[in-house]
């Protein structure tokens, strides 16, 4: 069952080309059978190891690790669907969403690199399409400079991976505790680059900033976390390696928040974060399975919705009222985040905070009161209940629109930013709602309350008391001093040339690391 289940969505991707008028059902499906693989891998109490290459040490490990990651890839994958429903997406945007669905698919149940090593290679190939699909001369540079990283990064790892079979004539995960140095240095400067964690993941804001809406909840929701996933696994397998991932998760948490904190635009400041979550991932690896789904709803559902806010700049957005229904959806998932109880993101906080060794304790309550204030930039937001919002994209409603989507927006088009400040005949701007919106965003904000139910014993009296005083500390700071500060980090080390050099410093760090 698990071999047909990962052939699956590489025969389906295919075969879309067959059937283009199917593209959608047969993507839809894929995405609802890895649902079903999911909830399987959750209630087997056992798991299951298949050995497919014996004298190499090729492994597939299925456990309830990966059922919360395989989980996470099918309800972004699912929602990013719905989404694109009637956008007129082509058969190739879809077999390309497919096939990547099936490689981070595999990356999620590999225990062994050279396994990993071909996921990984083909999920940077299918994301590089997918980033690359407007076609327009930024989104190939931004699709070839993400291709670019990937391949270097994939370089280091592999060389690693050849040290590790060196060593124990095997490619296992568990070989690693045998390996020279070097050879840990040089796979998790691979897995630190695909990841986007701390400096090494530089690369992640621009790449799922400039992204079209849904590939970048595609990204950021699932894709990303298959660059951490084996990580996670190594630390949880190796006890000796647990401490550098531990490490490696709290300086990414504090380094992704500092930038958010201070961030101006919308989709930039949510790339940012999710750089900042995935440390949180990093930083407790028992719990990391799921912190990864809660992150992975609420960062698909931010970034579906800032993709149908009227601008993308924060000093914009606060002159200019949204459709109080679009602000719900994002204050939800920002209360999620931000470890607001009744939401899933509550109990992964908590559960997240119960797991952390005591070195790491301040900085992870420094990068939560920093999620806090990055996200009440949302949360207060102006917004109205002007009934023609409802029916933006649809044709309901009396009230004119701007008629004009965010992604346009985005890419360029003249006279947007005056217009959207202004509105329609006194009325506020609003942005072109996607048929496809409100189901998408129903699926991934039901799953955060559903999933809340994963860890009940968060609800005691000290557990609930110490997220809201974080929260309201955090609200209080972003109206003191967050909210009118003219402070703009620089990008210098976002630069194609700095983010390969940033490379070599990472891994004599890593050397140094392991050494010690």
């Amino acid at each position: 069952m698990t071999i047909a289940w990962i052939a699956l969505p590489f025969f389906i991707g295919f075969s879309i080309y067959l059937f283009p008028k199917w593209s959608r059902h047969l993507a839809l499906a894929v995405s609802l059978v890895s649902l079903a693989y999911s909830i399987f891998c959750l209630v087997d109490p056992v798991g299951q190891t298949l050995t497919l290459l014996d004298s190499f040490g090729v492994t597939l490990m299925v456990d309830s690790l990966s059922g919360f990651f395989i989980l996470t890839n099918a309800l972004v994958t699912l929602a990013v669907i719905i989404y694109c429903w009637h956008q007129g997406k082509s058969a190739f945007f879809y077999t390309q969403m497919i096939i990547l669905h099936g490689s981070v698919n595999s990356a999620f149940i590999c225990a062994d690199f050279i396994s990993l090593y071909v996921a990984l290679e083909v999920i940077s190939i299918a994301a590089f399409l997918l980033i690359a699909y407007p076609r327009t001369n930024r989104s190939i540079w931004v699709g070839l400079r993400y291709l670019f990283v990937s391949n270097t990064a994939m370089l280091f790892y592999l060389l690693g991976a050849v040290l590790v079979y060196q060593a124990n004539q095997s490619f296992a995960f568990v070989g690693l505790g045998t390996a020279p140095p070097e050879a840990i240095a040089l796979i998790f400067l691979g897995l630190l680059t695909k990841g986007g964690i701390f400096v090494s993941g530089l690369w992640l804001p621009l790449t799922h900033s400039e992204s079209e809406t849904p590939v970048s909840a595609l990204l950021s929701g699932a894709v990303i976390k298959a660059g951490i996933f084996p990580l996670v696994r190594c630390a949880l397998m190796l006890p000796e390696i647990d401490p550098i991932v531990r490490i490696f998760g709290a300086a990414t948490a504090l380094l992704g928040v500092g930038y958010a904190v201070f961030e101006k635009d919308t989709k930039r400041m949510l790339a940012f974060h999710t750089v900042s979550q995935l440390g949180f991932v990093l930083a407790a690896p028992e719990v990391g399975g799921f912190y990864a789904l809660t992150h992975g709803l609420v960062k698909a559902a931010l970034f579906i919705g800032a993709g149908n806010l009227p601008s993308r700049n924060f000093k914009e957005l606060k002159h200019t009222a949204i459709a109080t229904p679009i602000w719900v959806a994002l204050a939800i998932a920002s209360f999620s985040i931000s470890g607001f109880p009744l939401l899933s993101g509550f109990g992964a906080k908590v559960l997240t905070m119960k797991n952390l060794l005591p070195w790491q304790v301040i900085a992870m309550n420094v990068a939560a009161l920093g999620t806090a204030v990055s996200f009440a930039k949302f949360i207060f937001l102006p917004h109205t209940a002007w009934a023609g919002a409802l029916g933006a994209g649809t044709g309901q409603g009396s009230a004119p629109t701007l008629g004009i989507s965010a992604d346009k927006a985005n890419n360029g088009q003249a006279g947007y930013p005056a217009m959207a400040a202004a509105g329609v005949a006194g009325k506020p701007a609003i942005a072109l709602v996607k048929p496809g919106f409100w189901p998408a965003m129903a699926l991934l904000l039901g799953g955060l309350v559903a999933a809340n139910g994963v860890y009940y014993d968060a609800y005691s009296w000290g557990n609930v008391v110490k997220p809201l005083a974080t929260i309201a500390l955090g609200w209080l700071a972003y109206w003191v001093i967050f909210r009118s500060t003219p402070v703009k980090l620089p990008r210098l080390l976002e630069q194609f040339d700095h983010l390969i050099g940033v490379m070599s410093l990472t891994l004599l760090t890593l050397f140094w690391m392991v050494l010690a």
